[in-house]
């Protein structure tokens, strides 16, 4: 279920993220929601190495909290790479 969750999660990461940083990044939806979904396996992965995640067996805080922060990294680091 681990992945699973992180992908939900991750949509839901993705549009957050996209209301916390406003902005024309040039994908729309769809590609806002890949970005989000990138992004909290990512946050999920990096939490977990760094000791501070574990097994998502569920809908709680600090799995949601991670997905976001990860989606959001995952955008800025997104548009550094497509500034013109």
């Amino acid at each position: 279920m681990g992945i699973i969750a992180w992908i939900v999660f991750g949509l839901i990461a993705g549009i957050i993220a996209k209301f916390i940083m406003p902005g024309r990044d040039g994908g729309g939806f769809i590609l806002t929601c890949v970005l989000g979904i990138v992004g909290a396996v990512v946050g999920g992965w990096l939490a977990t190495m760094l000791g501070m995640g574990g097994d998502v067996t569920g809908f709680n805080f600090h799995s949601f909290a991670v997905a976001v922060v990860g989606a959001i990294v995952v955008l800025g680091v997104f548009r550094m790479i497509r500034r013109d």
